[in-house]
């Protein structure tokens, strides 16, 4: 063999080594799609290897995927994360109210058909405000599936909700009025309504990302936003009689289970996160100072939690 051959080998050699790294450093990266679901553009961000431990990240009101953009750029590097956004939420289509009934029951169905086309089998559930009943519906119906639980101020117990962050829902349910309507939209749709939900509870409310807000914002000024979301409020009443169904499956699965929950909630009282440990043997549980999402303040606590919790409790 010439020292030339051997010198052309060896530079082969390192440019499919480079080509491996790389490849191996895009999955890690985020990245984003779309999946035709039934009539539905159901949009999503990822990151990681898709042969790797799945994580299911669903999120909660009034954002989208978005909101675990930290838990994806962190978590890519060892694991799969898939965070969908809901039909009428983020980028995902928005049909009408005569398309498509926004309830949780199809919401779930939804994005359950979404995991299934993406072929992601085997996961641990992510789970915020409204991922809860959502994700919950997803675990009873595909209990192999599920390998954990990440909660975070997702609740699935009657103590759980305030009445501070609840009273004027609870009376919507009790007496469907236009002029409650009118008082949800008021105090909740509002640019101001959609802030003070990132910023109460916090910290340091200045240090919040205003994209946050910017952006929900945004989406609920889409005609026929306010009566989707109204719909959904009113429908999360259904969600209490799931409540024993959720607990039952608790006790008896036992999934290993990381509680990292905003302790100043309105919406969501720390009462809720000490509620798990009623049906739940294995819980780290950290109750954080801060509110409703937990991650704009606690994303390096959290995704350092979820590290150790994904690597040492999910076989």
């Amino acid at each position: 063999m010439t020292t030339k051959t051997k010198i052309t080998k060896v530079a082969v050699s390192s440019l499919a080594l480079a080509s491996t790294a790389l490849a191996e450093t895009n999955l890690s990266q985020v990245r984003y799609g779309t999946e035709k679901v039934e009539d539905l553009d159901i949009f999503y961000r990822e990151a990681g290897d898709p042969s790797k431990q799945a994580v299911v990240l669903l999120h909660g009101f009034p954002t989208s995927s978005h909101m675990y953009r930290e838990v994806l750029a962190e978590l890519g590097d060892e694991f799969y994360l898939i965070a969908p956004d809901y039909p009428g939420f983020g980028n995902s289509s928005f049909p009408s109210g005569d398309d498509y009934t926004y309830s949780f029951d199809n919401i779930a169905e939804s994005i359950d058909q979404f995991l299934v086309q993406r072929k992601v089998t085997d996961y641990v559930l992510m789970i915020q405000d409204y991922g809860a009943p959502v994700g919950y519906r997803i675990a009873l119906k595909h209990p192999e599936k599920v390998k954990g639980f990440v909660v975070m101020n997702g609740n699935a117990y009657e103590e759980g909700l305030s009445q501070e962050g609840w009273g004027v829902i609870f009376d919507y349910w009790k007496n469907k009025t236009p002029e409650l309507e009118a008082q949800i939209a008021s105090h909740v749709f509002t640019l101001e309504g959609l802030k003070w939900q990132y910023t109460h509870g916090t910290r340091n409310p200045d240090d919040i990302l205003p994209d946050n807000w910017n952006l929900d914002f945004m989406k609920f000024e889409r005609p026929g936003q306010h009566r989707v979301q109204l719909d959904l409020f009113y429908d999360y009443q259904n969600n209490l009689t799931h409540y024993p169904a959720w607990q039952k499956f608790l006790r008896d699965t036992q999934p290993p289970m990381l509680i990292v929950w905003g302790k100043n909630d309105a919406f969501f009282p720390a009462s809720g996160a000490e509620a798990y440990k009623l049906d739940v043997k294995d819980i780290d549980f950290n109750l954080l100072d801060t509110g409703h999402f937990a991650l704009e303040e606690e994303a390096p606590f959290i995704t350092s939690k979820m590290r150790t919790f994904l690597r040492e409790k999910i076989k």
